[in-house]
């Protein structure tokens, strides 16, 4: 079976060296890799280009938030890379500076909703008056008004993602979790099915998988359950 593109598995690892040896067990049955802030912190950015040079797919998931002009050269930066996936806190400054940044390149800039770990209690407790859905919902619309490609919404709320941003819109989905493993801290999840259904045009799918005793299997497991959709 032949790596499905709409699945990114995280490379939730300490080191760059964990990363490669976790890339290589899954070998061709995996295409696309998410990059988080435990790598950014050591070797993130040469191991994206590692991956990019291997003709792997990357998703920067940087969450990138600060004032406009330095959020907009810091998207520049990344683009000049040649990765393909960059996450910025859905905030309309920060989406429109990033939506600049990237401009003419091939990086794709995707404003990032409310995390899954996330519940309506623990948006109260923040301090906002919104339910997650709506909050979402929100987020969503002005990430289209800033001229970005798509967001970064649990599974509940893809089905709204994709009737608000329409068939182009991309949509990446955390916290997807197959019935045969467990939610973790996850509090809005879903099963790979599930998440396509509703609308997702990309899952990420990390533990079921990466900590596998055969990654390849879970990822292959996965990608069964998502042509099954």
């Amino acid at each position: 079976m032949r790596a499905d593109p709409r699945l990114i598995v995280p490379l939730d690892v300490p080191t760059a060296d964990e990363a490669r040896a976790l890339v290589a067990r899954l070998d061709d049955t995996v295409s696309f890799y998410k990059v988080g802030l435990e790598l950014f912190a050591t070797d993130g950015m040469a191991l994206a280009c590692e991956l990019k040079a291997e003709g792997k797919q990357v998703f920067l998931d940087w969450k990138l938030h600060d004032i406009g002009a330095t959020v907009e050269r810091a998207a520049a930066a990344l683009a000049g890379a040649g990765c393909d996936l960059l996450t910025v806190h859905a905030e309309p400054q920060v989406m429109a500076a990033a939506a600049r940044g990237c401009a003419g390149s091939g990086l794709k800039i995707l404003g990032v909703t409310v995390l899954t770990s996330l519940t309506d209690a623990d948006l109260t407790e923040i301090g906002y008056a919104e339910t997650a859905r709506a909050l979402v919902e929100r987020r969503i619309r002005q990430a289209l008004a800033a001229g970005i490609h798509g967001v970064v919404a649990s599974p509940l709320e893809a089905e709204l993602a994709r009737s608000i941003g329409g068939p182009d819109f991309l949509v990446v989905t955390p916290g997807v979790r197959p019935d045969w493993s467990a939610k973790n801290d996850q509090a809005r999840a879903a099963t790979p099915a599930e998440a396509l259904k509703a609308g997702a045009s990309h899952i990420v799918c990390g533990r079921p998988i990466t900590a596998a005793q055969d990654p390849q299997a879970a990822a292959l497991k996965v990608v069964a359950e998502m042509a099954g959709s």
